[in-house]
């Protein structure tokens, strides 16, 4: 890619970042409430939505991808597919966030898109392990995808506790995912992975660090859905395949918070869909560290994920299959951190 190219792209983003920057404001006008409760960190209404501007910034982005940059286009049932399916996880969650759904009722909606997904033929058959080669799953390929878009995209939803927690750690991860995708000329993932930033970037600056909106279930759900189906798309369907592995360490902030607290709440005989305030983020912040804090250390998180894929696409093969590894150091030392300020603060059984 030129640098002409490149500087094209970018003044493309801003411009769809300004778009989504209009939209948040009118969403701020538009006073979807979302009021507190126990298990929420603010203590006053705060409109909710604003993750409408990603969406729109995104899809006024993908417009012009389909009609004039089909290089970077992937098979027409895919790329329709992809499409699609953002599209109904995007009207779904912005429903929710109108009517306030039961979490069964979300589950069941985000199923339905991820359906529409893996129904159009995007999912992986053929998982290639580092160092150990590749191994054919079949039919296992479609429940094992749809699997990894529900989590993903809940993992996201849940992460969404704190003022631009889960937006900046999404716009990190776009970012290192474009510009792996750019390096290695994967160009559907690069463009569409630009675009979240671009969408991300308008939105930041109205939740970060005061919230003058949240971005809403509309936001949180659409960025995970749209970074997990990225990693399925980079791993296969783009020309040029990159490992998927790649998103996961992006994202491996997120995804170990989520497991961690699913596992512990599962042990403890909790009801894995009652509401609750027991991620590590959230018990960090009730144990007094500021929510900026927990915010930038996520952000981190994000950073180093980043920083240990450059290290996997660069390493030998006989050391890429450790090198995932790499993220789980600072999410161990994080929770040791959190569950000490947890007991000597009286929050939670640990």
């Amino acid at each position: 890619m030129t640098l002409l190219a490149l500087s094209h792209h970018l003044a493309f983003a801003s411009g769809l970042a300004i778009l989504s920057a209009i939209v948040v404001r009118l969403m701020v006008s538009a006073r979807v409430m979302d009021t507190p409760d126990a298990r929420k960190a603010h203590d006053r209404p705060i409109p909710k939505a604003g993750g409408v501007g990603i969406v729109v910034a995104f899809l006024v982005g993908v417009a012009v991808l389909y009609g004039f940059a089909r290089f970077s286009r992937i098979a027409e049932p895919y790329f329709l597919g992809v499409i699609g399916a953002s599209v109904l996880i995007a009207v779904v969650a912005l429903l929710d966030d109108l009517w306030n759904w039961p979490f069964t009722v979300k589950l069941g909606a985000q199923l339905l898109a991820a359906l529409a997904a893996v129904g159009s033929g995007l999912y992986v058959q053929d998982y290639r392990v580092p160092y150990v080669g590749g191994f054919y799953v079949g039919w296992v390929g479609a429940p094992a995808t749809l699997a990894w878009i529900l989590f993903v995209t809940n993992a996201m939803n849940f992460i969404d506790g704190l003022n631009g927690l889960a937006s900046g750690v999404a716009l990190i991860a776009a970012a290192f995912l474009a510009g792996i995708a750019a390096w290695q000329g994967s160009w559907f993932a690069y463009f569409a992975a630009l675009l979240l930033v671009a969408g991300l970037t308008g939105f930041l600056p109205f939740n970060f660090p005061r919230a003058r909106i949240f971005m809403g279930d509309v936001g949180s759900q659409f960025c995970g859905f749209v970074l997990a189906m990225l990693g399925v798309v980079a791993a296969r369907f783009d020309g040029v395949d990159l490992s998927l592995l790649l998103v996961p360490m992006l994202l491996s902030g997120v995804l170990y918070d989520v497991a961690f607290t699913l596992v512990r709440r599962a042990m403890a005989g909790e009801r894995l869909t009652v509401p609750h305030r027991g991620h590590l983020y959230q018990v960090a912040q009730r144990a007094g560290v500021p929510a900026v804090a927990v915010a930038l250390i996520h952000w981190g998180f994000a950073v180093w994920g980043g920083i240990c894929c450059l290290v996997f696409i660069a390493a030998p093969s006989e050391w890429k299959p450790y090198v995932p590894l790499l993220t789980l150091v600072p999410q161990l030392a994080w929770w040791r951190f959190v569950r000490g300020r947890a007991v000597r603060a009286g929050v939670g059984r640990w």
